[in-house]
């Protein structure tokens, strides 16, 4: 099947993702006081931005990573990458309204249902270019049985299960038990890239 450059969709998904962290940092207001403790009430924001950095910060790393071995787009590519980067794109407005509200349960509740659907938007993204690299591609290779991307939709739920049962603290630790998840660094593409160079 013939396919386009991919070199576009990696350099808009670049600028809109740093877009996204620059509206991101903007929500951390400057303090009035001069002292220290002018800071404090600042927490649950500081706190929301750097839980949202991180998440943005894993998503650029694998789409990333996913594009090393990907030869080409199409567009249903370029469509669900686009839908990727609309709920991401969300994510300054999740992120601010739980910061600014004290991780209260609706709040946390949209922010975590803001987070299922980023992964399902990559899963759809990831599925659709293993549909055209092929079921033999070194992106299918890749991903294998995908156990970390399979479980994290589960965990996203039970987090905004537990926002909906007054429980969203709860909540946050399942969301940020998915970060940590992901934060190790994934290996699988360039163990797949560095294994095609030595046997291509």
């Amino acid at each position: 099947m013939s396919s386009m450059e991919k070199n576009r969709l990696e350099a808009f998904s670049d600028g809109v993702l740093a877009i996204i962290i620059t509206i991101m940092v903007l929500e951390l207001k400057v303090p009035h006081g001069e002292d220290i403790t002018a800071l404090l009430p600042l927490w649950p924001t500081a706190l929301s931005y750097v839980l949202s950095f991180v998440y943005v910060g894993i998503y650029w790393n694998n789409h990333h990573h996913m594009m090393q071995v990907t030869h080409g787009v199409n567009g249903a590519v370029l469509w669900s990458n686009l839908h990727l980067l609309f709920w991401l794109s969300l994510l300054p407005f999740t992120t601010g309204w739980m910061g600014v509200n004290h991780f209260t349960r609706w709040p946390t509740l949209v922010y975590g249902l803001n987070l299922l659907l980023c992964a399902l938007a990559y899963f759809i993204l990831q599925t659709t270019l293993i549909r055209l690299q092929g079921p033999d591609s070194l992106l299918a290779r890749a991903i294998g049985r995908d156990w970390k991307g399979k479980s994290s939709p589960v965990l996203y739920v039970l987090g905004i299960v537990a926002a909906w049962l007054h429980a969203p603290r709860l909540g946050m630790l399942f969301f940020i038990l998915v970060l940590l998840l992901w934060l190790v660094p994934d290996s699988r593409m360039e163990r797949v890239l560095s294994d095609h160079s030595r046997h291509p």
